[in-house]
């Protein structure tokens, strides 16, 4: 293979200055995958049943999945480019602002953040992820989070369309520790101590570090951080016992049996939020739009003072065409129709092979993004594609709890 500056450079002056990625699929070995993905019905458990079932597809990712048993390049994004296949991650270390611009490369030397579809027939475990103190205390990094309910993929919205998050005001500590003392007794009870949300296609949430919360089963379009680290505080879910070693995985290991100190590890005033709904609650906004299209705001806000992520849903009528800037690097999904980005085709696929090649993802560059991208619906029905951005990449991006005004 040649070299992979070369390669990079090559891909980047034939596309325009965006490159074409493949598909990225992780397995769950804990969840039951909710089979809206596009994958072939006899792919879902591709990697074998000893890893789970897929029910996730990660993209613009440089960041590995933490899965035990994990093939080395498990959540990684690749490049393709005349037949060879090469990592995001080493395109981005080779041209380094180049791809990902100047900020973001000084700042964190990567391409620190990523999203991905996650697609459960039913909920998940009620959990956090840890913040960036807590995680660098096991070698790894904090994740905040957020979600939006692509409504293409959410046609049915399978066994439990609904989200607990955070806590009932009014909740102490010790109940929660009460919870996790009661972890080998079966249904330890922490859904009796928070609420559930009905989600709705077409929204989405904004979720802080150390917030516990339990998604559901509705497909998610969700824009995070570039790790992988979290605790469960449920133990069990759907007469499913969830391991208390996928509680205290990413807490140091003297710390495993501190109850105490697991649920000090909880941001307490963002679970115990008596506004949590509005502190977290996201309705798209209208970013532009124009002549049979529409481009809106699906993640905004900023999580503890810092904007680490954004992302937009761009829609184009049969025929339409635009030119879009933006203030940074991005990475885009097709989620509907077919069209063009700048030189190259896309198109939704109906349902892909597991190891097949897509022409619905791209990363654009920094540059690319800043000059304007144009796009074009070439096919008969809406042209819809999701895009995420890094840090302080939309300075125009709208504030928290904006969709209220």
């Amino acid at each position: 293979m040649a070299n992979v500056a070369q390669l990079t450079a090559d891909a980047l002056n034939e596309g325009g200055g965006i490159l074409r990625l493949a598909p990225t699929w992780v397995p769950r070995s804990f969840l039951q995958p909710g089979r809206r993905l596009k994958l072939r019905p006899q792919d879902y458990y591709a990697l074998g049943m000893d890893r789970g079932g897929i029910d996730e597809r990660w993209f613009g990712s440089t960041t590995e999945a933490a899965n035990e048993n994990r093939n080395h390049d498990e959540g990684l994004s690749y490049c393709v480019f005349n037949g060879e296949k090469f990592l995001l991650r080493d395109a981005v270390d080779e041209l380094k602002g180049e791809i990902i611009g100047d900020h973001i490369w000084d700042t964190y030397g990567k391409w620190p953040v990523y999203s991905k579809f996650f697609d459960n027939m039913g909920p998940i475990p009620h959990h956090m992820h840890q913040n960036a103190e807590q995680a660098a205390l096991v070698g790894q990094e904090g994740k905040p989070e957020s979600y939006y309910f692509p409504p293409q993929m959410n046609q049915i919205g399978n066994n439990f369309p609904y989200t607990f998050m955070g806590l009932e005001p009014g909740t102490s500590k010790q109940d929660v520790i009460d919870c996790l003392d009661r972890w080998n007794d079966g249904d330890n009870g922490i859904l009796d101590l928070s609420k559930a949300y009905r989600l709705k296609p077409g929204t989405g949430w904004l979720i802080p570090p150390c917030v516990l919360h339990a998604p559901g089963s509705l497909v998610t379009y969700e824009p995070q951080w570039g790790s992988d680290v979290f605790g469960m505080y449920q133990s069990l879910v759907e007469g499913r016992m969830v391991p208390r070693s996928l509680l205290t995985k990413d807490f140091p290991e003297d710390k495993h049996d501190d109850n105490e100190y697991l649920v000090e590890a909880l941001d307490w005033e963002k679970n115990v939020d008596p506004n949590f709904r509005n502190s977290n609650y996201l309705e798209p906004i209208v970013s532009e739009q124009g002549d049979g299209w529409c481009d809106k705001w699906v993640v905004y806000g900023k999580v503890d003072g810092k904007q680490l992520f954004t992302a937009k849903e761009l829609t184009l009528q049969p025929g339409a065409r635009c030119k879009i800037t933006d203030g940074g690097a991005y990475s885009w999904i097709t989620v509907q129709g077919a069209g063009r980005i700048g030189k190259l085709k896309l198109q939704s696929p109906v349902m892909i092979a597991f190891g097949a090649m897509t022409e619905d993802e791209v990363f654009v560059t920094a540059k690319t993004a800043a000059d304007g991208v144009e796009f074009e619906n070439t096919g008969t029905e809406p042209f819809v594609g999701l895009r995420y951005f890094g840090p302080d990449a939309q300075a125009k991006a709208p504030a928290n709890g904006a969709w209220i005004k």
